[in-house]
């Protein structure tokens, strides 16, 4: 199966360097990351195209065969579009569609001064601080089991660091990190950024444009990027941080997904 999607063809480069396989089987992929079972977009089924009307079910009952175990259920769609009773019949299933928007820059507007230190995380305690910022982020039922997705989340990005394809910025204040973002290769002259993150008692202060600018110079000047890629939802504050620095709207992404 070719993707065509230049946001779900960026995830899986990054997914697959850093040790998430992918297993083709024609008409969808199957997406595993082993050592981060609770990561709903690392492990995951992405179809080439929408099911045929009436399959929407048997779509689900396809992730729950894979992945007996998960209490999530996560779906990507190599289409940008879904006809509207697909969309209403994947709801009935228990689904909550999300299409995104894929943005793309080449170059980056300064954004305003913003008190605290920018700069890549480099210490095991600027990584455990980022852990502890994805778990402040929104509520869980389970913080332990969310802070453990969280640091295997971090040993992941690690790998992709040490191997030279990147970095994670960011903002950092009486040394915490309260706002964050990362960028990494994924082809020849292409960058990805990653979970953008800021602490909500930090946000509305200019932190994660700052995190977002100083991650796209950093790909731009030392990784010989040429286009950089973020996605955003079309209905959050961050889209509107992103098209200020820059970036504008490329594509769509098409993700469903049922939380645990």
């Amino acid at each position: 199966m070719d993707v065509t999607s230049l946001g779900f063809r960026t995830d899986l480069a990054l997914l697959t360097a850093s040790g998430s396989t992918v297993e083709d089987r024609g008409t969808h992929l199957v997406v595993r990351t082993p050592a981060n079972p609770t990561y709903y977009w690392g492990n995951f089924i992405l179809l080439a195209e929408p099911p045929v009307p009436g399959g929407e079910r048997e779509v689900v009952g396809a992730f729950r065969t894979e992945f007996p175990e998960a209490g999530h259920v996560s779906i990507g769609i190599d289409t940008p579009e879904l006809a509207p009773e697909s969309r209403a019949a994947f709801e009935a299933a228990g689904l909550v569609v999300d299409v995104a928007s894929v943005l793309t820059a080449s170059e980056l507007r300064p954004p305003r001064e913003v008190e605290g230190e920018v700069r890549a995380l480099e210490s095991e305690a600027d990584w455990e601080s980022r852990a502890q910022l994805s778990v402040a982020i929104e509520e869980h039922d389970d913080p332990e089991s969310h802070l453990r997705f969280a640091r295997g989340r971090n040993v992941q990005e690690q790998s992709l660091v040490a191997a030279g394809r990147g970095a994670r910025f960011g903002v950092l204040v009486d040394g915490e990190v309260v706002s964050t973002a990362a960028v990494f290769t994924t082809e020849d002259g292409v960058a990805r950024f990653q979970s953008v993150e800021t602490h909500p008692d930090h946000r509305r202060k200019g932190l994660a444009a700052a995190a977002v600018h100083a991650a796209g110079r950093h790909a731009l000047e030392h990784l010989s990027a040429r286009t950089l890629v973020i996605v955003a939802d079309d209905d959050g504050e961050a889209i509107g941080v992103y098209r200020r620095l820059g970036f504008a709207g490329t594509e769509r992404q098409l993700m469903l997904e049922m939380r645990g």
